[in-house]
């Protein structure tokens, strides 16, 4: 955080971190293999659409 030298730009990284990291968390320690695979592979191609378009 001390990297930061404006709040505005702390903000906008944490807002985007936090949407991010959201989209892609997903409790591994929970699910089995094959699962967590099929999630993550839709979370990847939700986020290449949306970085595509």
């Amino acid at each position: 955080m001390l990297r930061f030298r404006r709040m505005r730009s702390l903000q906008k990284f944490a807002t985007v971190h936090a949407s991010v990291t959201n989209h892609f968390n997903q409790e591994r320690s929970l699910t089995s293999r094959p699962p967590f695979k099929l999630n993550r592979a839709a979370a990847l191609a939700v986020w290449r659409g949306l970085c595509a378009g």
